[in-house]
């Protein structure tokens, strides 16, 4: 399958590698990647943010830019969630040309296993792993089925999950609080930094009781987040984001 490969713009500014691992994937579970290098900002910060007229800007060059692809994938749920279910928001709806690319932009492991059906990319992590649910990736996109939903909810394919469970030599760990939020939450962390500091350090306590020595997600920002908490508290497993595991072959 042809794939545009999405990056958003703190992946390409503070965690390029993850953008590199997500090609490697890509292409490993078969596809033919391009990539524009004109793509910016899908405006989640500033429809975060409040400012419509400015995510409004970023929602139409997005999709303008994506038009022509049959797949957008990336590595990144909050991102993702912001073009599929909030350019409404600021008035990039149905009516707008080339907005049927909302429903084909997918977060990559919701890619590979609901879409292309892969669930083993031959990689290998002998490690012990704890994978962080990201609110956007479980609350938006269904990516897991989330412990609020209660016992009687319809499951939910786990697909960052299923694909840790096929790498060699990784033990998947469980945290005691399964889907709860590291604390990130974009603006939340700038507006209320102590109330998030102190997310982020339960969740990092939460993960090191788990007997992880790695913590990954499906979105970079969360696990910088958490990485930022460990360097200066000097303790806590190291996040890893799922696209780089899934490129590794120790």
């Amino acid at each position: 399958m042809d794939v545009a490969l999405f990056v958003p713009c703190y992946v390409d500014q503070f965690a390029p590698g993850v953008a590199r691992a997500t090609l490697n994937v890509l292409r490993r579970a078969g596809c033919t990647v391009h990539y524009d290098p004109e793509q910016t900002c899908c405006g989640q910060p500033f429809l975060n943010a409040g400012a419509a007229r400015e995510a409004g800007r970023l929602a139409r060059r997005h999709l303008q830019r994506f038009a022509a692809a049959g797949a957008v994938v990336c590595p990144s749920a909050s991102c993702v969630a912001t073009v599929r279910l909030r350019y409404p928001d600021v008035g990039v709806g149905a009516a707008w040309p080339g907005t049927e690319q909302r429903a084909r932009t997918f977060e990559l492991s919701e890619f590979l296993v609901r879409e292309l059906g892969c669930t083993d990319l031959s990689a290998r992590f002998p490690h012990r792993v704890a994978l962080l649910q990201s609110c956007h990736g479980l609350r938006d996109l269904g990516l897991a089925r989330a412990s609020e939903s209660g016992p009687d909810a319809a499951p939910s394919l786990n697909s960052a999950e299923t694909l840790l469970r096929a790498v060699a030599g990784l033990e998947l760990c469980a945290p005691a609080r399964a889907d709860e939020c590291c604390g990130f939450g974009g603006a939340f962390s700038v507006k209320f930094p102590q109330l998030s500091g102190r997310m982020g350090r339960a969740r990092l306590q939460d993960f090191e009781q788990s007997g992880a020595e790695f913590i990954t997600s499906t979105d970079a920002s969360c696990l910088l987040h958490l990485d930022g908490i460990r360097r200066r508290t000097g303790h806590g497993p190291r996040p890893m984001h799922l696209a780089e595991i899934l490129d590794s072959t120790e």
